[in-house]
């Protein structure tokens, strides 16, 4: 069963002077902030919300009111407390916001009330919370109804309002929804909150091609190779994920489908791997060996060759693909050392892009199509760079932290996740794509290593409405 209505809700809430008490408080501890120099630094004039290409961008505080009930019933209060605690969760996963501890809160924490209060924006204000997350939940006929809603205090103004009715295990999927639209009206992008990261681990014995969601939650097996397996890729339309697996006693190349788990092999002589899915369509990039040297290859989706793309001596491996499909970089040592080019498809033309260091590898090109994060070893160990296509000036975006490898960019270009040995084992993390937030994304046996993040999935397969 579905979602089975989501609505926009219209509307303000203005500021009334019914609970002075309150008032005088949140003006109290204002002017306390004024006294000690700590309020926010933002003017009651109309401001940017997230400058999402702003490298020392400043986190927006922001309140996550407990949930308003119909009932004050135990699953209600159960419900409310989860969905309450899951909003606060995400938005704090994307590094734009500061969630404000409940404890600092002007407003009874301990009971969700049950009529629907007019909001005092000074309680808000007064602690310093820019932005505003209310709801209220109501159990009816095994479905939950969500009404939230995200406000401007200072303002004073609805940003955004919707409603949704759902299964109460779809629960995590709406607040991922409401998530989607606070990001869309703050900086123009709908965020990665649909998304799906594949990566290697070792936990059960072999390594395998696991799944988690966006934000490490739910972690899956997905392939059952009892074999050596790697280098997962996701098709842009996040149907099929191809792979490199040993179980024949050489790589060869899978292509599965993700819910169907049918598929294609490619299993020509000698080496076939590190697949690259073209963006858009059903063809990949690969590294096959059958004619001697490393050379890529385009194929269609089910491993039929199209044509060569390389033809230089030397090894030429991990293609990745601009968002147009236009052009293609990859990792060559036809200079003496891994370093990283840049292909025209049309053309052929071929330029160097990566010149400092003598081992750069593992490049994945960004959404936006202007930068690449790729893996450099320096001193004897690896860290993720990001470069421009122009080539000049290549950020250093890990150091000091173990050896980290295999970039992956968010759907939106607004996270990185890569694989690091920081705490020993090599374990998934993710930082925002200027370097900050660095932490490890989920906590499971053995080790985990080469993520692969999606593409956004679609929301009308689990919720209706526009």
């Amino acid at each position: 069963m579905t979602i089975l209505t989501y609505e926009r809700l219209k509307g303000t809430t203005g500021t009334h002077a019914r609970s002075r008490i309150r008032a005088l408080r949140a003006l109290i501890a204002w002017m306390s902030l004024l006294f000690f120099g700590i309020v926010p630094g933002i003017s009651w004039a109309d401001y940017d919300y997230i400058d999402i290409t702003n490298p020392f961008l400043r986190k927006i505080p922001l309140a996550v009111q407990p949930f308003k009930l119909s009932e004050r019933l135990p699953q209600n209060e159960k419900a409310a407390v989860a969905a309450a605690g899951l909003i606060s969760e995400t938005l704090a996963f994307t590094g734009y916001f500061k969630i404000i501890d409940p404890e600092a809160f002007l407003v009874d924490t301990q009971k969700p009330p049950i009529i629907r209060p007019n909001i005092e924006f000074a309680n808000w204000t007064g602690i310093g919370a820019e932005l505003l997350v209310t709801g209220g939940l109501h159990m009816r006929n095994g479905l939950v109804e969500v009404e939230l809603r995200l406000f401007d205090t200072f303002k004073q103004k609805l940003l955004v309002g919707k409603k949704y009715r759902a299964l109460p295990r779809d629960l995590r999927r709406v607040v991922r929804r409401f998530c989607s639209e606070i990001l869309f009206n703050l900086t123009g992008s709908r965020g990665y909150f649909d998304s799906d990261i594949a990566f290697i681990s070792n936990g059960s014995g072999k390594k395998e091609v696991f799944i988690c969601d966006f934000d490490g939650f739910n972690p899956r097996q997905f392939t059952n190779n009892r074999a050596i397996t790697l280098f997962p890729a996701w098709s842009s339309d996040r149907k099929w994920i191809a792979y490199t697996a040993f179980n024949a006693g050489k790589p060869n190349l899978y292509i599965k489908n993700v819910t169907r788990k049918r598929g294609y092999l490619l299993d020509k002589k000698g080496i076939n791997t590190n697949p690259a899915w073209v963006p858009g369509r059903f063809e990949l990039a690969a590294t096959l060996s059958f004619s001697g040297d490393q050379e890529i290859y385009l194929l269609t989706g089910t491993g039929k060759i199209i044509k060569r793309l390389t033809h230089r001596r030397g090894i030429d491996v991990s293609p990745t693909w601009s968002p147009d499909g236009n052009k293609m970089a990859f990792v060559s040592k036809r200079s003496g050392s891994p370093q990283i080019y840049i292909m025209t498809i049309a053309t052929g033309a071929v330029e160097r892009l990566t010149f400092e260091g003598r081992y750069n590898t593992q490049p994945d090109w960004s959404p936006q199509g202007d930068r690449i994060a790729y893996t450099a070893m320096r001193g004897g160990t690896s860290d993720i760079f990001i470069i421009g296509l122009d080539g000049s000036d290549p950020v250093q975006m890990t150091e000091n932290s173990g050896d980290n490898e295999a970039p992956s960019w968010a759907p939106d270009g607004s996270l990185i996740a890569f694989s690091s040995t920081r705490e020993g084992p090599s374990r998934i993390y993710v930082m925002t794509a200027y370097g900050t937030d660095q932490r490890r994304l989920l906590s499971m046996p053995g080790e985990q290593s080469s993520p692969a993040w999606s593409s956004n999935g679609i929301y009308t397969k689990v919720l209706s409405g526009s």
